[in-house]
């Protein structure tokens, strides 16, 4: 399961970037497979694995946000390990 999602703190003023990082610190410390972009963050594992560490990424945000708004997308796909990685280099090449 590969899902892209992000975490807006809500209520905080327009300095965002404390409350973001606390989400992708929980990200990045699951040890899951995770990409960061200036939109999303692209973590991959099983339902529950994934799915806790949003819930986490949410927690920790609300714990200085009054307020948080959750984007997600996911995609689901049996049997499929890397697919972070064999996405890209699919479309790599066909770029080609």
């Amino acid at each position: 399961m590969i899902v892209a999602f992000s975490v807006t703190p809500l209520g905080v003023g327009e300095g965002v970037a404390e409350p973001v990082a606390r989400a992708v610190k929980v990200v990045r410390d699951s040890g899951l497979p995770n990409r960061t972009d200036p939109m999303f963050t692209t973590l991959e594992g099983d339902w529950d694995e994934v799915m806790d560490v949003v819930k986490r990424a949410v927690e920790a945000v609300a714990e200085v946000a009054p307020r948080v708004s959750l984007v997600l997308k996911a995609d689901l796909r049996q049997g499929v390990t890397d697919g972070m990685t064999a996405k890209l280099e699919s479309l790599e090449s066909h770029l080609s």
